[in-house]
């Protein structure tokens, strides 16, 4: 069972600095707790408290509570109104889904005289024969009954069949308490502990306040059992250094051909029937990752990609992904020079001109018939000694 701790306060008390004794305004609601506690002497000053969407079945412990303006307490597991007499400033009670069968249990709301709003929609007593005649002839401070305004007409018609309506009321009361008598005892067979959560999840269940405990009774047990369960080791896709990592986390069969100088292009046997929504690419420069129903794939590539110029398409006969990805630093190839053309019994035939680097050009001499240098009266002779 989920109780209300103090701790659980403080937490939904974050926007009043985790203070519970100023609170004027706490919400419990979805916390699948079953009991109404500690509220009543940790937080007098409430003035709002939802509590809805819980396991609620007996309305206690907020006879303190002098300035509760707003209850809200649908959807819980509540069968009869009671214990809100001493709440005096109470305007509004929502009590919307519940299994509140004892309609007669409303005259406990009758020195609540600043009640204005009443909700009781979705109760099987709601269901009776002069069912809102009822309401509207025992409360007369209200304004609106499940949100429905009364009139004055209403009202006055009210009190005068109010009689008729008390006889109708009762006969139904009766009758809803043999059934819920007859379903309590279905239900309990239904709910034998010893039943496999399996069966119970596969049989019809009846909607009842058993029925809503033992469904979150089984979901919680399932949720323990699923945190005990040794988590599942993350991949890394990053090396501590921050370098991209191959993964295949998909054990997905793959090409990856990197022979063509000017694009590389991958080849990654998606399962061919899977829905092209599942499949998510995020390409990056220097790397590739494929998210295939939610398990990555991730390749590196050895130099940098275009990404604004690659693609990806999906086969529709083998249902592959295919990703043409252009290299960044892509050179055009160059045109063979120095090539003769020859013309042999009219086919052409290419004839390669293969370019030595091996040739000493420093040895290459100019051909000249001049002589090499001419004599010049002037200039002296040289002298040896």
């Amino acid at each position: 069972m989920v109780r209300i701790t103090e701790d659980l306060i403080r937490k939904k008390a974050e926007h009043n600095e985790g203070l519970i004794g100023t609170l004027e305004e706490l919400s419990l609601h979805q916390e699948d707790v079953e009991k109404i506690e500690h509220i009543n002497n940790w937080c007098k000053d409430i003035q709002i408290l939802y509590l809805q969407a819980n396991l609620i079945p007996t309305i206690e412990n907020l006879n303190k509570l002098k300035k509760l303006e707003y209850l809200n307490l649908a959807v819980n597991n509540i069968e009869k109104i009671e214990n809100l007499q001493r709440c005096e400033s109470l305007e509004k009670l929502d009590l919307t889904l519940n299994f509140i069968g004892d309609l007669e249990s409303v005259c406990s709301l009758q020195n609540n005289l600043n009640l204005k709003h009443l909700y009781l929609t979705g109760n099987p007593c709601c269901d009776f024969d002069a069912y809102r005649q009822y309401v509207v002839a025992k409360l007369p401070q209200l304004l609106a009954l499940d949100g429905t305004e009364i009139t004055k007409s209403e009202r006055i018609k009210a009190k005068q069949n109010i009689s008729s309506a008390e006889i109708k009321v009762k006969e139904a009361q009766q009758e809803y308490a043999r059934f819920r008598t007859e379903q309590k005892t279905r239900v309990g067979h239904n709910h034998d502990p010893t039943i496999s959560d399996e069966d119970f999840w596969r049989s019809t269940s009846e909607h009842c306040p058993e029925t809503r405990v033992e469904i979150s009774r089984r979901s919680r047990k399932s949720k323990e059992l699923e945190e005990e369960k040794p988590q599942k080791k993350l991949v890394s896709l990053f090396s501590k250094s921050g370098r991209p990592l191959n993964v295949n986390q998909a054990k997905l069969n793959f090409k990856f051909l990197d022979d063509d100088p000017e694009k590389f292009v991958l080849d990654l046997a998606v399962y061919k029937h899977l829905d092209t929504n599942l499949i998510e690419v995020d390409l990056q420069p220097i790397y590739v990752r494929i998210t295939v129903k939610g398990k990555v794939f991730q390749i590196v590539f050895s130099e940098e990609i275009l990404v604004d110029k690659s693609t990806a398409r999906r086969s529709q006969t083998t249902g592959h992904l295919v990703l043409d990805m252009p290299r960044a630093n892509c050179k055009p190839l160059k045109r063979k020079e120095n090539t003769v053309l020859l013309k042999t019994n009219d086919k052409k035939n290419f004839l390669d001109v293969q370019q030595n680097d091996e040739m000493d050009f420093s040895k290459i001499v100019e051909k000249s018939d001049k002589p090499s240098f001419e004599d010049n009266t002037e200039v002296p002779p040289l002298e040896y000694g």
